[in-house]
């Protein structure tokens, strides 16, 4: 359903702060299958934008030594995907620790039921990704 407020709104990117930027990148990249969308910035200035693959991206800062923010490295991202098992699976290869494996569940919405198959792991940050699967409402 389109926003009523902002002109053609869509999710475009959660920022991520990485204590380990390189090896941030690459459990998205080589782990998970983003792709390079933007890069830019030197050292613990470092920055880049990872496309999920519809155009949604993961802003990723290098905060180097400096301490964690006050606000943490994000609540939760959740991606939508046809496989939580896959996605799962893909997740703990590369290095992710299980939070919940996969699992079916109905969420009730004031609009009816949402049956799902959702999981959740923790990225190299401890930040907390959820895969998220709309069942067929018979299956």
């Amino acid at each position: 359903m389109p926003n009523p407020i902002v002109s053609q709104a869509r999710f475009h990117h959660i920022a991520l702060r990485a204590a380990d930027f390189d090896r941030t990148v690459a459990f998205y990249t080589h782990g998970l299958g983003l792709t390079l969308f933007k890069s830019w910035g030197e050292g613990d200035g470092r920055v880049c934008m990872l496309d999920l693959g519809d155009g949604g991206c993961i802003e990723i800062f290098a905060r180097g030594e400096a301490a964690a923010e006050p606000e943490g490295e994000f609540f939760h991202l959740a991606i939508g995907t046809s496989d939580t098992d896959g996605a799962y699976a893909a997740a703990m290869s590369a290095g992710a620790v299980s939070d919940k494996p996969p699992y079916d569940t109905t969420i009730p919405c004031d609009q009816g039921p949402l049956p799902v198959r959702i999981a959740f792991v923790k990225g190299p940050n401890g930040e907390t990704l959820e895969f998220f699967c709309v069942r067929a409402e018979n299956a």
